[in-house]
């Protein structure tokens, strides 16, 4: 990543942007152990060179084997825990921003446990002249920084965050000019606690070894760091409160609500949004900035006009012909992953005399999502939709859960169309903005997931909502993302039995998702234990003959007991009527598969790695795919499915393609058994009408 300037944020760019990446090896590093640095003063003069420890071990040390019989979602891996590092003494060196210092890219690769962290690196300003006098503010925006932050410029504080997984950014304006127009430091503090589980971390493992279902952790920065010039009254992306609502295909209409930041009390605004495809445009809509309110509602329709169709660029009209029905309504172009038609948008922000203040290009797809017909059917436009998706987990061999290059990112999603895959599960993590660029661009169906705890509490529930809130929002724009999951496999919810406070609390997730995005369905829990959920899933890893008896019809999907004694819904308790499966509701199976291929004789194996089951060669795993999907969509009622995986990742070796995105199998062959698949599915929805 250090070697590319591809502006991080591709879906919201400034036309005139003045920016910087800060990604690279101008960054220092140095590790905190015993958490001192506060107290002798590194935020105002900077991390000293080398820190001599007193007293031995870790910080983290301490309490991390008492956190880690905590754990209830994984009894078996209970006594397993993060070890302090045995250094007497920690150097400042410089780090490779954005990769983590567990992975070898960073230029550490160090897997001691490290809860506090302390990151250097020059920072100017860069603005021009006319930047200056226009007012125009200092931004450093940080990708994801998991999981505490703290930053400081020239020893002045400007701001934090909490949450490992979310984007944020500070506003240094002030602080650079305190220094004169020099350069000056930026600081910043990170805490990350290694086995702390009540905060939210996915797959990163609370031990020094990788094992199971969990992988090397990514401490402190994992996502580009840049700072960027906008003016003080500027448009605000998707973070701060702007909503591209882009599923009314019936009108063609865009509903949107343009957000403001920075604009003055005694201000007058107009807001300004234009559409057009193909270089074609097709329309505008404006309105005025209530003095009340620090958005404004606009809606624009899309449809184009019939005498302008003929003027679309034959670049778009190749690839989606005006005759064909899936790519076109009435003159509106729809996204779907076979044609993913998006539309271009220019929004304008303008002072009380006209002045354009601001201007961002950005882009959507119009698409529709219905799940609630009643029939059991997920439909995209109006038609039916299997997905045949993956479960994606983002992870890279010397880069940990960061993407070696932008690039990285649009090759996985290739990858995965190649092999057949119409989208996947992003599973325990928020991946990198880029690649739901990728998906909007390429036609890529995305569910949306988050990294979950393992510990109920007051405060996990604070700082889940807080996180989960702000993951929505980053993404809502996206027409790629078809459904959101914010838990699963009850993970931080160990008592859904019994416990109505868990119950509650899933529930209140459920209700806020659907209060900031109504437009596309949720998956509660996803694999078992449902308590409110718009998607029936659940998660099977049994081989082919028992999978199939499991999934032979709907009812004894629901009655059987899943993962350790677990039910599909969960039951009524004194307190709590418990839930079930809505007659109607879309099914379907959100994790299966998982078949890695033993080794052949005479190679070596790591003695940790596995799969859910094992072929005896590739020939083998065709077949075991083809017998587990049949057996996933027999009797038509399956409107999909989530095989894991994309890729292996570390021990965990049962990816279609190796670690190292090399095939594994024929990516064709692959494609017809789910092609296949899905036209049983269609077959029986045709055979229903």
């Amino acid at each position: 990543m250090a070697a590319t300037q591809t502006y991080p944020r591709p879906d919201f760019v400034r036309p005139n942007l003045n920016w910087q990446l800060l990604n690279g090896t101008r960054w220092s590093l140095l590790f905190d152990d015993q958490d001192i640095g506060l107290s002798e003063g590194w935020h105002i003069h900077g991390p000293p060179d080398r820190v001599t420890l007193t007293g031995g071990s870790s910080s983290a040390e301490g309490s991390a084997a008492e956190d880690a019989q905590r754990l209830e979602a994984f009894p078996e891996l209970k006594e397993k825990y993060w070890k302090g590092s045995d250094a007497t003494e920690h150097t400042k060196k410089p780090i490779n921003v954005p990769f983590a210092f567990q992975c070898p890219a960073s230029g550490w690769g160090d897997n001691a446990a490290h809860e506090v962290l302390w990151y250097e690196t020059p920072l100017g300003d860069l603005r021009t002249q006319a930047e200056r006098d226009a007012g125009h503010r200092v931004l450093v925006r940080f990708g994801a920084v998991d999981y505490e932050a703290s930053i400081w410029v020239g020893g002045h504080f400007v701001g934090g965050h909490r949450g490992g997984h979310v984007p944020f950014d500070v506003d240094v304006t002030d602080a650079l000019a305190a220094a004169g127009g020099k350069e000056t430091k930026l600081v910043l503090r990170v805490r990350d606690s290694p086995s702390d589980l009540e905060q939210p971390r996915g797959k990163q493992y609370w031990a020094p070894t990788p094992e199971s279902i969990f992988y090397t952790p990514s401490s402190g920065i994992w996502q580009s760091v840049w700072v960027e010039v906008v003016p003080r009254a500027r448009i605000a992306g998707s973070s701060d409160g702007t909503v591209l609502k882009s599923n009314d295909i019936e009108s063609g209409v865009l509903k949107t609500q343009v957000a403001i930041l920075g604009s003055r009390a005694a201000g007058q605004y107009a807001v300004e949004i234009e559409g057009s495809i193909g270089g074609v445009s097709v329309g505008k809509a404006k309105g005025n900035l209530p003095k009340d309110k620090d958005y404004v509602n606009l809606d624009l329709s899309l449809k184009v006009p019939a005498e302008k169709l003929k003027e679309i660029s034959a670049e778009v009209v190749g690839a989606a012909p005006l005759d064909n029905v899936r790519c076109w309504k009435d003159g509106l172009a729809l996204w779907s992953p076979d044609h993913p038609l998006l539309y271009d948008l220019k929004i304008r922000l303008y002072d009380s005399r006209g002045k354009v203040l601001d201007e961002v290009d950005t882009y959507t797809g119009m698409r529709s999502l219905d799940w609630q017909r009643g029939d059991g059917t997920f439909r995209l436009n109006n038609e039916p939709l299997f997905q045949a998706l993956c479960l994606d987990q983002g992870y890279w061999p010397e880069t940990g859960l960061t993407p070696p290059t932008p690039e990285s990112l649009k090759v996985d999603v290739e990858l995965s169309k190649k092999m057949g895959f119409n989208g996947c599960r992003k599973h325990q993590k928020v991946e990198d903005p880029i690649f739901l660029y990728w998906a909007d661009k390429l036609g890529y169906l995305v569910w949306g997931e988050i990294a979950n705890a393992y510990e109920f509490s007051p405060e996990y529930i604070k700082r889940f909502d807080q996180e989960w809130t702000e993951s929505v929002k980053r993404d809502i724009n996206h027409p790629s993302v078809v459904a959101w999951t914010p838990v699963n496999e009850s993970w931080a919810y160990p008592s859904l039995r019994d416990n109505i406070d868990q119950r509650n609390h899933i529930r209140s997730l459920y209700w806020m998702t659907k209060s900031l995005d109504p437009t596309r369905p949720i998956n509660d829990n996803c694999g078992w234990e449902h308590v409110q959920t718009d998607l029936s899933t659940y998660h099977d890893y049994n081989d082919a003959l028992e999978l199939a008896k499991r999934c032979a019809t709907q009812q004894t999907r629901f009655d059987e007991e899943l993962h350790g004694g677990r039910r599909m819904f969960v039951q009524p308790i004194p307190g709590d009527e418990g839930t079930q499966h809505k007659a109607g509701a879309p099914i379907i199976c959100t994790e299966f598969g998982g078949v890695n291929i033993a080794p052949a004789a005479g190679t070596d194996k790591g003695e940790r790695d596995w799969g859910y089951t094992t072929a005896t060669d590739p020939a083998d795993l065709l077949k075991r795919i083809d017998a587990l999907v049949t057996a996933v969509v027999q009797g038509g009622y399956t409107s999909g499915f989530v095989y894991t995986q994309l890729t292996d990742i570390e021990q965990e070796v049962n990816g279609l393609y190796a670690f190292d995105r090399r095939e594994k199998i024929d990516p064709a062959e692959v494609k017809k058994i789910f092609d296949k698949g899905a036209k049983v599915y269609y077959d029986a929805v045709a055979s229903r009408k």
